[in-house]
C-alpha cells in the first residue's frame, strides 16, 4: 500500500535552483498569485487563523491557499502553530524570514500603487 500512496502524492513542482540570480532565486518563492497578498495580510494584521487569511484574500480558493501558505511554511516564510485545542485552532505568522521579504517587497508595492493612479488619471 505504500507504494500507492507515493504514486497519489503531488510531485513539488517549485524549484530549488539553481539559480541565474538572486532575484530569480527570490521570484521562486513568491511565485503565485496569492503568496505576496498573504504575506501582506500577515504583515498588516499581525497572526491570523486560516479562516481569517481567507477573507482578506477574496477570490482565493481553498485548495489554492492551502497549498500556497504549505509552501511558504516549506519556504520558511510562516510560521504555523497548532493548539491542541478541540476544535483545533491554527495559527500563522511571519518569521524574520517572510518579514524580511515583505520589507524587500514594499518598494514593488509602491511602484504598483504609482501604476493604478497613473492608469486612474489616463482613464480619467
Amino acid at each position: 500500500m505504500t507504494g500507492s500512496t507515493e504514486a497519489t502524492a503531488k510531485p513539488d513542482t517549485r524549484r530549488r535552483g539553481p539559480y541565474v540570480c538572486g532575484l530569480d532565486a527570490a521570484m521562486d518563492v513568491v511565485s503565485g498569485k496569492w503568496k505576496a497578498l498573504i504575506l501582506w495580510e500577515l504583515e498588516a494584521y499581525g497572526t491570523r487563523r486560516y479562516a481569517e487569511i481567507r477573507r482578506g484574500l477574496p477570490g482565493v480558493s481553498d485548495k489554492v491557499l492551502a497549498q500556497q501558505l504549505r509552501e511558504m511554511e516549506t519556504d520558511g516564510l510562516l510560521h504555523r502553530e497548532v493548539f491542541p485545542e478541540v476544535p483545533p485552532r491554527v495559527e500563522y505568522s511571519l518569521t524574520e524570514h517572510g518579514v524580511a521579504l515583505n520589507a524587500a517587497l514594499a518598494p514593488l508595492g509602491d511602484w504598483g500603487t504609482g501604476r493604478i493612479s497613473r492608469l486612474a488619471a489616463e482613464d480619467g
